[in-house]
């Protein structure tokens, strides 16, 4: 057993003596107070019997005597009386019920002590169960962006990085930036692609395409980039090669969505090189040469559909990947349930994140709230923001930053939008 499992034995067997001594100790004063409550209540209950009928015998021979009683004893003043009963002892069943109420706030104490150690338990297990998920993610911290908030005015951004590279570890390129951002204001995730095509200025280098930002300096410079041209706080990324993408739609069960003809001989086509780089042989998922329509997809094809830039340029790209990742998401819970091993051997190993272990925790606590919120997609820049221009050789969308930003600001943060005069 290595030193970091013994310690976090250590701290699960500490936890446990904890729970069972507070439990102890809840039990015990229980069983002390009924105890307490029982003797008492009975033998009180007896003394104010004997002393009642005391009391009346006495009375009936005091009236028997009648003419030896004193006239001032008979007409006791009525202070006097009232001093006498608030003296006297109180009735059985007046101590009974108070008995009952003390019963009754142990009783309720006892069992939210109860629900409070369940809670308790079940924290923890779901911490160990995180922690050990996460150990199968590369962590890779961005010192610059370490401080920085992961959520902002009740938004939580997270960039999806969709990383070309065909092996886990290789730099590749930025081939989809799609900006997940879930708003706990408007109970809504929106799935905002990036064009790559965008000219942005990069922070230290020259202005050039927004894809270039991620080459000259990973993901780190890639947000920074971002925060800089559309002034939104973004300080958290997670970053996917193809393999963690095939695997994912595997693990969800395949997807299901409407294909035209083209778009399945582009499929077909992309899946080429798939086939190569995973040595299989070159025609394996190909979808039939006069298929169109409801399809269903499995990793590879999926894969090969959110490829194709040759259909509605990269707007029609970014549209098939973000439809992509909505069916994923729609399906995930179900697949947690029923395929949970391939979910997290076969997408898990393949993420790069600067995603804490903390920070993860927290994310899947809100999961069951978050799964029932609305999902808005869009692409930036938005249409008839934007022109087709050429710098240094290079076609580029030379974007009206400001209008972008206000959408950013009225739709994801749920701010009123600014009127012009």
């Amino acid at each position: 057993m290595t030193e970091n499992n013994k310690e976090k034995l250590s701290e699960m067997e500490q936890i446990h003596r904890g729970l069972e001594e507070f439990l102890e100790k809840e039990v015990y004063e229980e069983y002390e107070t009924l105890q307490g409550d029982g003797t008492g209540t009975g033998e009180a209950y007896g003394d104010w019997e004997d002393a009642g009928a005391s009391e009346k015998g006495t009375t009936q021979r005091q009236a028997e005597k009648g003419a030896g009683a004193s006239q001032k004893g008979q007409d006791m003043s009525k202070a006097e009386k009232r001093k006498q009963t608030s003296s006297a002892p109180k009735t059985g069943g007046e101590q009974a019920g108070k008995s009952r109420k003390k019963k009754k706030h142990k009783g309720l104490k006892r069992f939210l002590a109860a629900v409070l150690v369940l809670v308790l338990a079940l924290g923890l297990l779901w911490y160990f169960a995180i922690d050990h998920l996460y150990d199968k993610v590369e962590y890779t911290p961005t010192d610059i962006l370490a401080d920085e908030p992961m959520k902002e005015e009740g938004v939580t951004n997270i960039l999806l990085i969709g990383n070309d590279s065909r092996v886990n570890g290789e730099d590749g390129r930025s081939d989809a930036m799609i900006l997940v951002s879930i708003s706990n204001k408007t109970k809504t995730i929106y799935m905002t692609s990036l064009l790559r095509d965008i000219y942005v200025e990069i922070p230290d280098h020259e202005s050039n395409r927004l894809n270039a930002a991620y080459a000259f300096g990973g993901p780190e410079l890639l947000l920074e980039t971002i925060k800089l041209n559309f002034d939104i706080e973004v300080n958290r990324y997670v970053q996917v090669n193809f393999q963690a993408f095939a695997n994912l739609i595997d693990a969800v069960g395949g997807v299901d969505l409407e294909l035209t003809n083209e778009e399945v001989q582009w499929v077909n086509a992309y899946l080429n090189e798939y086939n190569l780089l995973e040595n299989r042989p070159m025609d394996t998922d190909y979808l039939s040469a006069d298929a169109s329509g409801l399809l269903h997809l499995n990793g590879p094809q999926a894969l090969a559909y959110c490829r194709n830039r040759y259909i509605g340029s990269d707007f029609g790209r970014t549209e098939r990947q973000r439809k992509v990742l909505e069916a994923v998401i729609r399906q995930l819970p179900s697949s947690v349930l029923t395929n949970l091993n391939e979910l997290i051997e076969g997408i898990l190993p393949n993420l790069t994140t600067n995603i804490s272990k903390a920070e993860c925790y927290t994310l899947s606590l809100e999961v069951p709230k978050v799964l029932t919120y609305d999902i808005v997609q869009a692409s930036i820049p938005l249409e008839g923001t934007y022109q087709n221009v050429t710098i240094r050789k290079m076609s580029v969308l030379q974007v009206d930053f400001e209008k972008n930003k206000e959408y950013i600001r009225t739709q994801i943060y749920g701010e009123e939008a600014v009127r012009e005069d």
